[in-house]
């Protein structure tokens, strides 16, 4: 028990270091949004507070990360005391069931004691009346001599068996009662064990209750944080559009109808209305879904290209391999993945996909590719 409070108190001062270095960060990046915009503010000042969450947001990722694996640890502790107890409690019920057989042989056993112990009285009663006729005349009731002998055998037989009848269920008692007091032993140590067992688990589930507490603790906090990447990322927006000569939505568009804000500026420099950088292929498909009238989920933080496929099935949205117009084009290939747009299908298994950013330059073109070996999505 010492040792567990001595364990759960370093991981609360562990805690509570990471949580006041991370609070800190935290408090100095949402003053920064607090104040208005006086003048234009260029894409690297914001980065350098994004910068700062995000390298907040590590800690607080790593933090949660070792408490997710230090929480493992506890379940499986849990799990193993769990399947000693199930063990010691069948046990448990084994020896019960034992020692409520034997209670019931105890029971048979000194039934058949009273049972013989009342023959024994009727025959020696009966041989007590014989016993008043004298040999003479037990003699002189005899056919003859032989007659007389087994009389006489009969009465020393009925007195030995009676005998070794009431010895033999005597001993069986005995050794019974002797079986009954080890079983009640064992049980009662089997017992024991268990509430030992149990008080172990529900300090292991005391710990893992208060570590899933501090991890969601911290995954709140970087949640946190995330509102505030995105509000730094919008305010961002805004200043480079008025850095570019125009608010967000106006001026000429570029390929594929991507909007000006968001290529006419620096690659990655700003954030698109699905959480993704600019100039990126997911951010010109995921304008592309929306420019059609159809839905595009807020995927922003979920990852990169080579993950919308399981980012679309774990939507329920339809990923195949079967290419239709509008459809976004999907591969792995490559560190990051590569999604495309459809634009139109072929009869010869060919597809002409747009693009941005294949060639990691954040530059936009189309080309005339062949369909096999790519998923398609199919947003509704």
């Amino acid at each position: 028990m010492v040792f567990m409070q001595m364990k759960k108190q370093k991981l609360q001062n562990k805690i509570k270091l990471i949580l006041t270095s991370g609070s800190a960060i935290l408090i100095l990046s949402i003053f920064a949004l607090s104040g208005p915009l006086s003048k234009v503010v260029l894409a690297d000042q914001f980065d350098e507070q994004i910068q700062r969450i995000q390298a907040d947001n590590a800690v607080k990722q790593d933090a949660a990360n070792q408490l997710q694996v230090q929480a493992q640890s506890y379940q499986g502790e849990i799990d193993r005391l769990q399947g000693q107890i199930n063990g010691i409690r069948q046990q448990i019920a084994a020896s019960e069931a034992k020692k409520a057989d034997i209670e019931n042989q105890i029971v048979q056993a000194q039934k058949e004691l009273d049972e013989q112990k009342r023959l024994l009285g009727v025959n020696i009663r009966t041989m007590y009346l014989e016993g008043e006729i004298s040999t003479l005349e037990m003699l002189a009731s005899s056919k003859d001599l032989s007659d007389f002998l087994n009389k006489q055998e009969y009465h020393t037989a009925v007195q030995s068996k009676i005998k070794l009848t009431l010895d033999k269920i005597t001993v069986l008692k005995a050794q019974l009662k002797t079986q009954k007091l080890e079983v009640e032993k064992l049980l009662a140590d089997q017992q024991a064990m268990n509430q030992q067992l149990s008080g172990s688990q529900r300090q292991q589930s005391n710990l893992l209750a208060y570590t899933e507490g501090q991890k969601s603790q911290y995954n709140s906090q970087i949640t946190a944080n995330q509102g505030a990447i995105t509000e730094l990322k919008r305010q961002q927006i805004i200043a480079n559009a008025r850095f570019s000569g125009g608010a967000p939505g106006t001026g000429p568009t570029c390929g594929g109808g991507y909007p000006a804000r968001l290529c006419q500026i620096a690659q990655d420099s700003a954030i698109d209305d699905w959480g993704m950088y600019n100039r990126e292929c997911v951010s010109y498909t995921a304008f592309k879904v929306a420019q059609s009238g159809r839905h595009m989920p807020y995927w922003g933080g979920y990852g990169n290209a080579n993950q919308w496929d399981d980012n679309a099935r774990a939507e329920d949205i339809t990923v195949d391999g079967t290419p239709r117009v509008g459809d976004v084009a999907h591969t792995d290939r490559g560190y990051y993945g590569h999604v495309m747009y459809v634009e139109y299908v072929y009869g010869d298994g060919t597809i002409l996909i747009s693009q941005y950013n294949v060639n990691l330059d954040g530059r936009y073109s189309e080309k005339r590719i062949n369909a096999a070996g790519l998923n398609f999505i199919h947003f509704p």
